[in-house]
């Protein structure tokens, strides 16, 4: 087994170990927005606006973030 095979094997476990890692924070983050929302449906008018006003800044914040997880993963695949 050469150096470039090696190499190759290597850079193919790093890939995949980077993926699940993504995969799983992307799903970390999609669940914390999916539960800001759900906040806001459920105590909705116990909220005060300002509460409201941060939990859909949190929810915007968590699918931005799981966006960019997904996003890495895409580049990833594609070189």
């Amino acid at each position: 087994m050469g150096k470039d095979t090696f190499d190759r094997a290597a850079d193919a476990v790093k890939k995949t170990v980077d993926n699940v890692k993504d995969t799983v924070h992307e799903g970390q983050h999609r669940a914390a927005a999916d539960m800001e929302r759900a906040k806001r449906e459920t105590l909705g008018n116990e909220m005060t606006a300002r509460e409201k006003i941060g939990s859909a800044v949190n929810e915007a914040k968590q699918r931005t973030q799981a966006e960019y997880d997904a996003a890495k993963r895409d580049v990833r695949e594609r070189t």
